[in-house]
């Protein structure tokens, strides 16, 4: 089953990457400033179609006159990412309970922009690899290894034996991510934002730690969490 990527950062991308095989391009006939989309996309069959014909293409996903359809994203299992070589400063994002695709896909985005090495969902309760996931995530999906988990706490629990330390967030963690220590292999558990991680999943953490929140507001989205998250595990390495 072939995947549809929306708008021209993600479809360019796309193409950039090579990650997987581009099938078609369709263009709006009066969409301008794709120059480098075509060029990007030479060899591939290219159709022009109407505006509501590319918004059904997407599910009325923004696409700014490109959609692109190509082979699915490769995913990984633990099994098949571990085996890899990894190094030893290895950074995965792990998400229990992520069914937002915009979440997802800001999440994934700021996973490759800052280093991480790969992003853990599961194959249930999880957002769908959809052209809202995509276009959310602004290419990055084509950068980095996507690990789809049958069971996340079991992850977990391979991600432990190959010397990671797992890392959850939770708002009423003793530490604060300013306090803990983020060296070495490390896993970063982002739970739902309305449950937070579940039970079997903070009770395989090594440890828990909290953003510290200073205003009237008390909770963070949770790709806004990621993202301070993973700066943080950057920074300190950076000056560390």
């Amino acid at each position: 089953m072939k995947q549809r990527i929306a708008g021209r950062i993600p479809v360019l991308e796309c193409l950039r990457a090579g990650k997987r095989t581009a099938r078609r391009l369709f263009v709006l006939p009066s969409a301008k400033g794709i120059d480098a989309i075509l060029d990007a996309a030479a060899g591939i069959p290219v159709e022009e179609r109407p505006r509501n014909e590319l918004d059904q293409l997407v599910e009325g996903t923004v696409h700014q006159g490109v959609v692109l359809e190509a082979d699915p994203l490769p995913l990984l299992t633990e099994k098949e990412w571990l085996a890899q070589p990894l190094p030893a400063d290895a950074v995965a994002v792990v998400l229990d309970g992520i069914e937002d695709p915009h979440n997802f896909g800001a999440i994934v985005r700021s996973a490759s922009a800052l280093g991480a090495h790969g992003v853990f969902f599961a194959k249930r309760h999880a957002a769908p690899l959809s052209a809202a996931a995509l276009k959310s995530a602004a290419g990055a999906m084509e950068y980095i290894d996507l690990v789809e988990v049958t069971n996340i706490a079991r992850a977990l629990g391979a991600l432990k034996e190959a010397g990671f330390w797992v890392a959850g967030f939770d708002a009423d963690a003793p530490q604060t991510l300013w306090q803990a220590d983020l060296g070495g292999r490390i896993a970063l558990v982002i739970g739902s934002e309305g449950e937070g991680m579940r039970r079997l999943v903070q009770e395989t953490c090594d440890f828990l730690v909290r953003i510290p929140l200073a205003g009237a507001i008390t909770s963070l989205n949770a790709s806004v969490s990621a993202a301070i998250a993973l700066a943080e595990c950057r920074r300190k390495r950076a000056s560390g």
